[in-house]
């Protein structure tokens, strides 16, 4: 069966080696041991010329049928090939050695690769074990915490959200601050992962510092991930592989501490408000109490199935996998669907002087996505609903839309989301295709052509309609438009294309050696959008997405107007950049070494000479370890290294590729000047002196392995310097502007990284107990200079609570700061600029800088990883500090003002009375309850939480060698399991001061691996 199915996916492998002669086959076993005599599980053993082979199990014992003609080649990652003839036994042992040159671990370094040693920069690499196998939709979300100085918090429960990342801090202000990604070869858009299948992840490799950045040039200024898919190995048989994990979704806890209905009842009737003003003790008693959170979250069930194929030949292998995944998540009304193909294929000439590869993925999603979440719309944001609505509401008291429209009650909050559940529809359906080829050949056994051509396209298909009868099409209808509600569709579809081409010369005389390349790059990215948004749905034929309902434009005879007016829209956009660049290694004995790059880049976003701008990297090491007077010391390894360089950005305003493209233009307009007559304005003013932000980086790092590599871990110190910010900049008002974005001001984040790990306990047993500690941080600081002011200070424009100020950190907040309850008359006291206490402060010159921002100063994680006779486990628990956000949700449970309208925190119980004067709730009339913005609801959101915990088991093969499997894996997974935190909300992670934000949610899994 294996051999049928191997000529089904490998054609070519076949017809190069397929041989059978059953008349002298027999079954050959042994045991694999290395050069230790530890047995070695998973060591491949293949027939020499055939497709026939298998694996050693758990205690390095393989069997298989052999003729007595025939060569077995036992091959295992950094130990040397071992060919075995059969002849007449029946039992061949095998002791494999070590290869030294295998075991060098290979380094990323932009378009190159190069061995630990002889690696001049700072970079992390995350394999696949610590990838697959885990329940989130969204590949990087997986890395949070994995990763020393990568920052990833996810401020949405959505299924598939893109994450907030940062990579050594923030680098711009107004600009893209997230880092490249780019997926063999192939960049690709950082907002969209959730259509990526996590499972076919090999590795991700982390670029940090001005030494692996600047080859990237102007896209490198944020640093750059890398994303390597797996693929087939040479010489190995088919292996078929099947994953499937199913998982249970559900709310985080919060500390909010909400009134039960007749708590809330009896405030309510103290108060004069709401139903419980006119309800008698004994109706307030029997009032039922529904909890709201229940209603509108839920249990949300994932499944994940994934199912590989992978195989190889003498000159060609292949990688094959087939996945998918559906996810409700713990919100009513949202959830992913994702299908996803991948084939990666790699070859090979007779002489291996040509090398090519191509790496294919298709993937088809659907997401139901709530929109308006974090809004205050009481009739649009569930989030809200099922945070604020009063319990003593149930789902019982609902009939219909267009018995909500009187009385018209804010308390009805729940039931006015309750029917958009019931008459909403968003939905996005999207296909991203991702392939990439690239081919080297050797000129010379020196001098290799490379080319790599890679793509990305995405299309996106986006159906949003509100029903004619729901309350909302109601509402805002009206009764002269009985047939209201809408419908809209929207095709986005985004292409783009790379390509770099590239000659690499590397050459080794004596103790000498030199890497050298040359490279050009072009990429082209376009976009193309149509919709249309149609007013107007008749109720009897009306179906979302269908065209059937809609309604014809009308005149209104009484009103004198035209009713279901339909709009209709369209964009072209396109954007380009242009590179060329060079990058040279030396070194030295493998104790010195140097590395220098230099890049040209042209961008669509400038004009003139600052179209083309120059950046650059000079880095260097030393391998301590490798010196004559290191000879029997603690270091396995020791190196020292320091990069200094520069990095662009050009995405200085948004974060698309077609962001602000025409900055360096004049626009004028058309409108109503003097006298009422049509005239010409000038709409925008060119900056044609508009330029790239530059990212200037030093760093300085030392690498370590100690006590026979137990002991393995990096430091690093690093200073940015993001300069030429694109910010507001006071301009002249003769043409009627008073300020004008430019390029001034500086930037920088300092700080170091870490890594540590210590294998506690190393067991020389195959099966033996082995515990590993492990973690990672990194400090940030940033700190804001040359702000274009004249008083060196400015606030943001879309958030006065916050702003920039010469010598304070990045957005930092700018408030009166909240003193407490005034136990004379229970008043809210406030602090004055000069500290003297007051219950009228002036909002514009006694707020202070508070030194505060959302950004962390330390985050990481630490856990550990233990394995005994198979079963094992894993930890990671998070950490972040540093991190301020205002508890709005927390605010509005604690204002008395929301009494009889929406639920409210046990909290006011305590509130100011004659009776009560030492307090931290002011009292329900205190005058200056809701008269300032002041750092009250300013917490602190740091936590340490249980971020992802694995238990399972791997069954020796002597348990399985009858059942057809070649592997047999069972695990459990949670993530977000516990969190330690003063915030009192569902969620500490997310780092923006929105309120009523889907939490992400706690996740239990449960798996299988299956090999065949």
């Amino acid at each position: 069966m294996r051999s049928k199915l191997s000529w089904i996916l490998t054609p070519l492998l076949v017809l190069l080696s397929l041989s059978f002669s059953f008349a002298q086959e027999r079954a050959v076993s042994g045991n694999v041991v290395d050069q230790d005599n530890v047995p070695l599980p998973g060591v491949s053993v293949v027939v020499v010329g055939t497709a026939r082979g298998t694996q050693t199990d758990f205690d390095g014992n393989y069997s298989i049928r052999v003729n007595s003609n025939e060569t077995l080649r036992f091959t295992y990652i950094g130990q040397k090939t071992v060919d075995r003839n059969v002849g007449t036994a029946n039992v061949i042992n095998v002791q494999m050695q070590e290869d030294a040159e295998a075991l060098e671990e290979v380094v990323v370094q932009g378009y190159r690769t190069a061995t630990r040693e002889k690696s001049s920069i700072a970079s992390q690499t995350v394999s696949a074990e610590t990838i697959e196998n885990r329940p989130n939709a969204n590949v990087i979300q997986t890395l949070s915490g994995q990763v020393a100085g990568l920052d990833i918090s996810t401020g949405s429960g959505q299924p598939g959200a893109a994450p907030t990342v940062r990579l050594r801090g923030v680098n711009s202000i107004n600009g893209n601050t997230a880092p490249l990604y780019i997926i063999d070869g192939t960049p690709v858009d950082e907002d969209n992962f959730r259509s990526i299948n996590p499972q076919d992840i090999e590795s991700v490799d982390v670029l940090k510092d001005a030494g692996a950045t600047a080859v990237y040039g102007n896209r490198g200024a944020n640093g750059v991930i890398l994303i390597k898919t797996k693929r087939g190995k040479f010489n190995t048989p088919l292996a078929i592989n099947y994953t499937g994990i199913l998982s249970y979704s559900s709310l985080q806890d919060n500390d909010y501490n909400l009134m039960d209905s007749q708590e809330q009842l009896t405030l309510e009737n103290q108060r004069g408000a709401g139903r419980g003003a006119t309800l008698t003790p004994q109706e307030i008693a029997a009032a039922p109490t529904f909890d709201w959170a229940d209603f509108f979250f839920r249990t949300g069930l994932t499944q994940n199935h994934n199912l590989t194929l992978q195989s190889g030949g003498k000159n060609f292998t292949q990688f094959t996998s087939l996945g998918y995944f559906d996810q409700e998540g713990i919100l009513q009304d949202s959830d992913l669907k994702r299908f996803s193909i991948r084939n990666n294929v790699t070859g090979r000439s007779e002489n291996e002087r040509f090398n090519y590869g191509t790496n294919l993925s298709i993937n088809y999603s659907e997401s139901n996505e709530p929109n308006a979440i974090g809004g205050s719309g009481i009739n649009r944001n569930y989030i809200l609903g099922a945070y604020q609505s009063v319990p003593y509401i149930t789902p019982d008291d609902y009939t219909n839309g267009e018995d909500l429209l009187s009385p018209l009650l804010f308390s009805n909050t729940p039931l006015f989301l309750l029917d958009r559940l019931l008459t909403y529809t968003r939905r996005e359906d999207e296909v991203k295709i991702i392939g990439s080829f690239d081919a080297h050949y050797k000129i010379t056994p020196e001098l290799t052509a490379n080319i790599v051509m890679s793509a990305d396209y995405q299309s996106e298909f986006l159906t949003r309609a509100e029903g004619p009868e729901s309350f909302n099409a109601l509402l805002f209808g009206g009764a002269e438009n009985p047939t209201s509600g809408f419908q809209q569709q929207s095709s986005t579809r985004q292409f783009t294309y790379n390509q770099v081409t590239s000659l690499n010369y590397a050459n080794s005389w004596g103790r000498h050696s030199v890497d050298a390349g040359v490279y050009t790059e072009y990429f082209k990215a376009h976009f193309r959008q149509f919709g249309y948004f149609a007013n107007g749905l008749d109720p009897k034929t009306f179906y979302p997405g269908d065209g059937s309902g809609l309604i014809p434009v009308r005149f209104d005879q009484d009103a004198q107007a035209l009713l279901f007016v339909d709009t209709a829209n369209a964009q072209i956009l396109n954007a380009g950049l242009f590179s060329y660049f060079a990058q040279a290694d030396y070194d030295y004995d493998t104790r010195y070494g140097f590395t220098g790059t230099i890049r040209r880049d042209a961008s669509y976003r400038f004009a003139g000479s600052n179209k083309w701008a120059t950046f650059y990297s000079v880095a260097g090491r030393w391998n301590i370890h490798n010196e004559a007077f290191m000879d029997g010391s603690v270091f396995d390894q020791l190196k020292l290294r320091a990069s200094y360089g520069t990095a662009g950005n050009q995405r200085i305003s948004g974060t698309t590729y077609f962001s602000a493209p025409d900055l360096t233009e004049n626009f004028f307009a058309t409108g109503t000047g003097y006298a009422n007559q049509n005239s010409l304005f000038l709409s925008q003013i060119a900056n044609t002196t508009l330029r790239w932000e530059t990212v200037t980086q030093f760093d300085v790092g030392v690498d370590f392995q100690m006590f026979d590599s137990k002991v393995r871990g990096t430091v690093d110190y690093y200073d940015k310097k993001t300069s030429d910010l694109f910010q507001s900049t006071p301009v002249s008002a003769i043409n009627s502007v008073t300020s004008l974005d430019a390029n001034t001001g500086e930037l920088f984040n300092r700080g170091f990284d870490f890594t540590l790990n210590w294998d506690v306990i190393r067991s020389t047993k195959a099966d033996g107990f082995n515990l590993t500690l492990n973690g990672v941080g990194n400090f940030n600081e940033t700190e804001i200079a040359n702000v274009p002011t004249d008083n060196g200070e400015v606030l943001n424009a879309n958030d006065n609570r916050v702003g920039l100020r010469n010598g304070g950190v990045f957005n930092e907040y700018f408030l009166l700061r909240y003193a407490g309850v005034n136990p004379a008359n229970g008043n809210l006291l406030f602090l004055t600029a000069d500290g003297d206490v007051t219950e009228n402060p002036d909002a514009d010159t006694d707020r202070v800088w508070l030194g505060k921002n959302l950004i962390p100063k330390w985050q990481g994680s630490f856990g550990f990883n233990m394995d005994f006779k198979g079963f094992f486990m894993t930890t990671q628990f998070n950490y972040v500090t540093g991190v301020d956000r205002f508890d709005n949700d927390l605010s509005g449970f604690q204002n008395p003002d929301n009494i009889g309208q929406f639920r409210t925190t046990r909290d006011l119980l305590r509130a100011w009375t004659p009776e009560n004067r030492v307090t931290d709730i002011p009292s329900y009339d205190a005058f200056n309850r809701a008269a300032f913005t002041s750092d009250r609801y300013l917490r602190e959101a740091d936590y340490v939480r249980l971020r992802f915990l694995q238990l399972g088991y791997n069954f020796p093969q002597r348990f399985i060698e009858k059942t057809g499997f070649s592997r047999l894996r069972i695990f459990g997974n949670a993530e977000n399991l516990f969190t330690w935190t003063k915030w009192r909300g569902f969620d500490a992670e997310a780092q923006n001061n929105t309120s009523r934000l889907y939490p992400t949610p706690r996740i239990i899994s449960l798996g299988v691996e299956l090999g065949f």
